[in-house]
C-alpha cells in the first residue's frame, strides 16, 4: 500500500430531527493530539450542546480508532459516525456531531439514523485527498551535509518532521513508501551519514 484517502479540509453539515439540531464536523488529523486538540475546542464553542459524540481513525493498519457515545443510549452515535468513516474508504480523518436536544426523544433508531446522516453529509462536502503513506526514518550526520540530505528529501518528496541542525544534525524524515528503497539506498552512500528506522 503506497497511498491513502483521508480529508483535504473540515467540513460543516447540518440535520435536524423534531427539534434537535446536529451538526457534524469532519476533518483530517494526524495524531490522537490533533484530534484532542479539535474537541476540545468544540466543546468550548459549543458549551450548551447536549452531546459531542465522534469517532476517528487514525494509521495504515486499521487497528487505530475509537467513537464515543457521549451520554447517547450505547451504539446509536459513535459507531454509526465511524461507519460514515469507513463506508468512505478514508484514515487519518475524524468527525465530531455536535446535538443540540430538541425536546423530544428520538429513540434508537431515530438517533442512528441522525448521527449516520449528518456525518455522510460532512462527508459529503469535503474532498477527498490521496496521500502518499510514510515510512518513518531518523537521520544523524555532520552538518557539513545538510545540503546533500536536503536534494535526496526533496528528490523524493520526503516530509521534514524535526529538524535539529546544529554542528551535528538529526531530522526526522517521512519517506514515501513508493520510493523507500531508492531514497535511502541514496542516503546510506553518504558515508558518515547514520539512518535508523523509528516505528
Amino acid at each position: 500500500m503506497t497511498h491513502y484517502y483521508t480529508l483535504e479540509k473540515e467540513a460543516l453539515a447540518e440535520f435536524r430531527d423534531r427539534g434537535s439540531t446536529f451538526l457534524a464536523y469532519a476533518f483530517p488529523i494526524g495524531s490522537t493530539d490533533d484530534f484532542k486538540k479539535r474537541l476540545k475546542e468544540l466543546k468550548d464553542e459549543h458549551p450548551k450542546a447536549a452531546h459531542h459524540c465522534f469517532a476517528y481513525r487514525i494509521g495504515m493498519d486499521g487497528n487505530s480508532f475509537r467513537s464515543s457515545d457521549d451520554g447517547e443510549p450505547s451504539g446509536s452515535a459513535g459507531k454509526p459516525i465511524l461507519g460514515q468513516i469507513d463506508s468512505k474508504g478514508v484514515t487519518n480523518a475524524a468527525i465530531v456531531v455536535v446535538r443540540y436536544f430538541g425536546g423530544t426523544l428520538l429513540g434508537v433508531p431515530g438517533l442512528i439514523n441522525a448521527y449516520k446522516t449528518v456525518a455522510s453529509y460532512a462527508l459529503q462536502l469535503t474532498p477527498l485527498t490521496q496521500k502518499p503513506v510514510l515510512a518513518n526514518y531518523e537521520l544523524h550526520f555532520d552538518y557539513t551535509l545538510m545540503n546533500d540530505v536536503m536534494m535526496v528529501v526533496k528528490r523524493f518528496g520526503c516530509s521534514v518532521i524535526e529538524n535539529e541542525a546544529q554542528l551535528f544534525c538529526r531530522m526526522l524524515i517521512g519517506v514515501p513508501k513508493k520510493d523507500e528503497d531508492s531514497c535511502l539506498q541514496k542516503l546510506r552512500d553518504m558515508h558518515t551519514l547514520e539512518v535508523r528506522g523509528v516505528k
